[in-house]
């Protein structure tokens, strides 16, 4: 009986979002309050899981997706973006232009998302297919696959950091199993497949909707361009380097602990870049603190999504089904990362976005994590992973490709839909094979 209210469940939640088009925020917190009832929970118990939940699930991950939301903001606006792209160009040149593409998408990628990263680099794909007389697919597709990989994999995007606080995963631990799994998704699912997209689409040489772009000399520095995306990978990595050199010293054992986390990293980054992209360039410190209000608008949905799935999180958890499902994966021969991933990819085809996708996992497989004993860092790999896969016409992001490139409904199924799945699955491989090795 209790697996069946769960599938009722999600069936309900899938067909309020899809079917009748009702808020994701409101859909999940309908569900969870029924799921609640349906379980035999009392009622005041019920409104507290869902407050826990939501209050539990943003507390932790709030801070460091506004924060990061700021930091991409302040990326694209002050043509940092625009600098890495034009350098990586200049470096890789005409026959490397595609793995030129996927590097200032891994770069950029870090801190925007994905969305907001497609707007944003969309003019410069334009840009460089006119430039070389290139197709618009085979240079367009690698940055796209780079930026797709890094919203679905890694932190500080939405879906990643949430996983990684449902879970209780190591940050450091995840960026590297993701960075090594990241890798070749990208390399195989962007430049090399991008090779077959050659006859596909338009010539795309020209494009009304490019915003215009900075003059050069307005441009920050590549250094400080760089620096600004990676600078909060690069300050947790070095607050672990002081245990090395100093031993367990207290003192310096906890300040290293509290650079390392990525609330810190992401508020120092802001500071930083603050001056050096923005008070540094001679913009005004009221004008930048618009941009982040308006950075804020632009994810406060996807912050109560995420919050409203950790209601129905904490409802799973609170009814013991953790205890039935635990009772299922011990009898299943499947993996419990490939069971993870195919549930993911299920709720992906069924729900578009992926981030809701992977939230909902989260919700679904937070019980089995912890009577399995699967690594949480891989496990929310996997989800992530999963959420990318197979991405339709239920989704955004297909409709963003399809009607920015010029494309039909087949074509953007045969390029889009297909990379998708593919880093998907390279996603998967990656997983499993750590697994083994780990």
């Amino acid at each position: 009986m209790t697996i069946l209210v769960l599938i009722f469940c999600i069936l309900l939640l899938i067909a309020l979002i899809t079917w009748a088009k009702v808020n994701a925020f409101l859909a999940f917190l309908i569900v969870a309050l029924l799921a609640g009832c349906f379980f035999g929970m009392p009622f005041t118990t019920v409104i507290a899981s869902v407050n826990k939940g939501l209050g539990d699930t943003l507390g932790s991950v709030a801070i460091i997706i506004v924060l990061g939301a700021m930091l991409g903001k302040l990326v694209a606006e002050s043509g940092a973006a625009q600098r890495i792209a034009h350098f990586m160009h200049g470096l890789f040149g005409a026959k490397y232009v595609t793995y030129a593409m996927a590097i200032t998408g891994f770069i950029v990628g870090i801190p925007l998302y994905y969305n907001v990263g497609f707007i944003l680099l969309v003019p410069i794909i334009f840009s460089v297919a006119s430039s070389y007389r290139l197709p618009l697919l085979y240079v367009g597709m690698p940055m796209l696959t780079a930026l797709s990989v890094m919203h679905g994999f890694l932190p500080p995007h939405p879906s990643p950091m949430t996983l990684i606080s449902v879970f209780h995963a190591d940050v450091v631990k995840t960026f590297g199993y993701g960075l090594i799994i990241a890798i070749p998704a990208i390399i195989i699912a962007g430049p090399v497949f991008s090779t077959t997209l050659k006859k596909i689409g338009p010539n795309g040489l020209q494009f009304a909707g490019s915003s215009a772009a900075l003059p050069a000399n307005e441009l920050p520095g590549i250094i400080n361009s760089i620096l600004s995306s990676l600078l909060p990978v690069v300050l947790i990595c070095l607050a672990h380097l002081p245990s090395v050199f100093f031993g367990q010293v207290p003192f310096i054992k906890n300040l290293a602990s509290w650079f390392a986390e990525p609330v810190i990293a992401m508020l120092l980054t802001l500071i930083i870049s603050t001056y050096t992209l923005g008070l540094h360039k001679g913009r005004p410190l009221a004008k930048i603190m618009d941009s982040y209000v308006c950075a804020v608008k632009d994810i406060a949905m996807v912050l109560i999504i995420i919050g409203s799935a950790g209601a129905l999180k904490q409802i799973f958890v609170d009814s013991h089904l953790g205890d039935v499902l635990a009772g299922m994966l011990v009898n299943s021969t499947m993996h419990p990362l490939l069971f993870a991933w195919l549930a993911t990819a299920c709720l992906r085809l069924c729900l578009g976005s992926a981030t809701v996708a992977g939230v909902t996992a989260a919700g679904v497989l937070f019980p089995i994590a912890h009577h399995s004993g699967v690594n949480t860092n891989l496990l929310v790999l996997a989800i992530g992973a999963g959420s990318l896969f197979g991405s339709h016409v239920n989704d955004t992001a297909f409709w963003l490709c399809k009607e920015y490139f010029g494309l039909s409904v087949k074509e953007t199924l045969r390029s889009w839909t297909v990379m998708e799945s593919l880093v998907s699955v390279i996603g998967l491989a990656g997983v499993l094979s750590l697994d083994y090795l780990l």
